[in-house]
């Protein structure tokens, strides 16, 4: 998918997942999290220039899943607001 607007879109056609997303690091790179009852689902990947997100990598695939090494970061930690 291109474009801001279809990007858009889907991102509130998923937005209901959101509640299971948290923050981790993959292959020690930031991303999004999705799982549900201790199952990933979904990792969401981004590619950042000049400050905007130029790309958005979802990887879904379970067996692809599997070979990521995760680190779930602690998003509660004091000075986040939270």
């Amino acid at each position: 998918m291109r474009g801001a607007q279809a990007v858009a879109e889907q991102a509130i056609a998923n937005s209901q997942r959101a509640r299971f997303a948290d923050i981790a690091l993959v292959n020690s790179t930031p991303c999004i999290v999705v799982g549900r009852r201790g199952k990933l689902e979904r990792v969401l990947r981004f590619t950042i220039r000049n400050a905007k997100i130029t790309a958005i990598d979802v990887i879904a695939d379970p067996s692809h899943l599997r070979k990521l090494d995760l680190t779930v970061l602690d998003t509660n930690a004091e000075g986040r607001g939270n």
